[in-house]
């Protein structure tokens, strides 16, 4: 552009100042800042819509879509890649949404809500497909396998309960002498971890679930959430003494089982069931915590690699993309925050 200098001379216009360097037509415009390392469409993407804090999020496993649940009674499906739409809302539930996960292929939702149900959806059309009564008290966690079509939930009524995901009825109720926080279900449908109010993480065999096989204790207060690794030999859990750790759940460990603990999260008075989650790689690990920030460390230094700023209350769940090195984190200042990490 010609620009008129003060003494009504034109020259031409420099490009000093100027965020992007101009360049010859043909060529392509060099985007300045850091190196981008994925497809969002920026390196931060907000995502506002839950009228409630949200407790709960995932991404699908393509990696195309994220699920949110919230203390609004509602669950969100939106886009991760593009303007980060929120496309399909599903109702249903009477109470928060406590959790959620997705099943293995993508097809459907599972949610443990404070409506003392569990419920299971269609992910394409946000329709119900079953409903899973039984429960007497809130239904803090739920955990699909991800390779048989069984379900577990833990609810304030000091059980976990055992469902076929095809069926409506209980297979199997086991109980506990403390309200039942978290559970995870081994990939294969076999094995079942629960996290209690008295801190104690205990392993139940499902062919003989008379009594716990195995008793992880270590945390010394309530254990809010738990993660098996991608690999099913380490569990990881999240708990109000302001630990994560990583527990070898192999058959036949010798030892002591708990492997690695990892510290900076906060818990605070809110009492929050944060939770806490693997890469696809196994090699981060990432948690909610009470102090507004999002951790992720490195699994096998422990060390921390983000703390990441940008909400306003405590971080509920914070999520690795299967795929990108892209992480969800919800929180109770009813935001969603989808960020790039590097690789």
């Amino acid at each position: 552009a010609l620009v008129t200098t003060g003494d009504g001379a034109k020259r031409a216009r420099t490009n000093e100042g100027a965020l992007v360097s101009a360049k010859p037509a043909g060529t392509s415009l060099a985007v300045s800042g850091p190196q981008r390392t994925s497809d969002l469409l920026a390196p931060i993407m907000l995502l506002s819509g839950h009228a409630g804090a949200v407790l709960t999020a995932k991404f699908s496993p393509d990696g195309q879509h994220l699920l949110s649940g919230s203390h609004d009674k509602l669950v969100l499906l939106w886009e991760v890649y593009g303007e980060c739409k929120n496309v399909l809302t599903f109702r249903g539930h009477s109470n928060s949404v406590l959790e959620l996960h997705w099943s293995s292929d993508g097809e459907h939702a599972f949610t443990a809500s404070a409506d003392k149900t569990v419920a299971l959806w269609d992910a394409k059309t946000a329709g119900r497909t079953r409903q899973f009564k039984g429960h007497a008290s809130y239904v803090n966690s739920c955990c699909p396998a991800r390779d048989a079509p069984v379900l577990v939930s833990g609810s304030d009524d000091k059980s976990a309960r055992l469902w076929d995901s095809r069926v409506r009825m209980c297979q199997r109720t086991i109980s506990h002498p403390w309200p039942v926080t978290a559970v995870s279900m081994g990939h294969g449908g076999q094995q079942l971890f629960t996290g209690c109010l008295d801190g104690n993480i205990r392993s139940y065999d499902l062919r003989r679930p008379d009594e716990a096989q195995m008793v992880l204790s270590g945390h010394q207060d309530i254990v809010t959430g738990m993660r098996l690794s991608p690999d099913g030999n380490a569990l990881l859990s999240n708990a109000m003494d302001n630990t994560i750790r990583s527990w070898d759940v192999k058959p036949y460990a010798a030892g002591d089982r708990c492997e690695k603990v990892f510290l900076g999260a906060q818990h605070n008075y809110e009492k929050s069931l944060l939770k806490c989650s693997w890469s696809a790689s196994g090699n981060k690990v990432a948690a909610g915590s009470a102090d507004s920030f999002v951790y992720v460390w490195d699994a096998s230094s422990k060390r921390i690699l983000y703390k990441l700023p940008g909400h306003k209350g405590s971080v509920n769940e914070v999520d690795f993309h299967p795929t990108q090195p892209i992480i969800c984190s919800c929180s109770n200042d009813k935001q969603i925050y989808l960020g790039e990490i590097r690789n």
